[in-house]
């Protein structure tokens, strides 16, 4: 490897793990233009330096704000070096694929993207449903995504039980023992994602990578 193909590698690790958008974008573009491989730029750049906020995040060196911004530059990195793979006919290895929302009632936002976010940068396919997302429409995309996961957050206590509810539906449907749920959220303890029959708990955004990897015997 060249010597500015080392130097753009290190700079994108570096501007993500300190959640400089623009220069992830800016840097993201340089790769492709010195003729570097998307995937090397993804593996080798994007997802060492979210890898490195998660670890400043669990030794409370940042904050939410700061992974915020962290996730955040590295999907603006994804954006531009994701294009490159689909237009040159490559496919990323996927190690599952992941359905994901925020249930019904309760419209927080911040954490669950953080969670889309870190997922997607260790590999997994993730279909973000957004917000005050309903049974049905959780049931309808695991089934239609053939998903092997669905991850569930809630911020307000008043919507926890739903989670209880999307589970419900998904034994209905006949797809419980098709798919794993793992569910997080502030209110949330991993002694009520037991009674609710969930399969894991995250208690931030990095320990749901781990949950999902762990629960979908995906190792290290």
């Amino acid at each position: 490897m060249g010597d500015q193909s080392m130097q753009v590698l290190a700079a994108l690790r570096e501007n993500v793990a300190a959640g400089e958008g623009d220069a992830v974008c800016r840097l993201a573009q340089e790769a492709l233009g010195i003729g570097m491989d998307a995937m090397q730029a993804i593996n080798e750049g994007l997802i060492p330096g979210i890898t490195e906020a998660g670890v400043r995040f669990e030794r409370k060196e940042y904050f939410l704000p700061e992974l915020i911004l962290s996730a955040d530059a590295m999907k603006n990195g994804m954006d531009v070096l994701e294009a490159a793979v689909v237009a040159g006919g490559i496919r990323r290895n996927v190690l599952a694929t992941v359905v994901l929302g925020t249930v019904k009632g309760d419209i927080h936002d911040i954490g669950k993207s953080i969670v889309g976010a870190l997922l997607s940068a260790h590999g997994f396919h993730v279909i973000d449903l957004g917000v005050d997302v309903a049974a049905d429409t959780f049931v309808d995309r695991v089934r239609k995504s053939d998903a092997q996961m669905l991850a569930m957050s809630a911020l307000l206590p008043t919507t926890m039980p739903y989670m209880k509810r999307v589970i419900d539906e998904l034994g209905r449907h006949g797809l419980r023992d098709k798919v794993k749920v793992i569910v997080g959220g502030a209110p949330v303890t991993a002694a009520y994602a037991q009674q609710i029959g969930a399969d894991g708990y995250g208690d931030d955004a990095i320990a749901a990578v781990r949950v999902a990897r762990s629960v979908l015997g995906l190792h290290a």
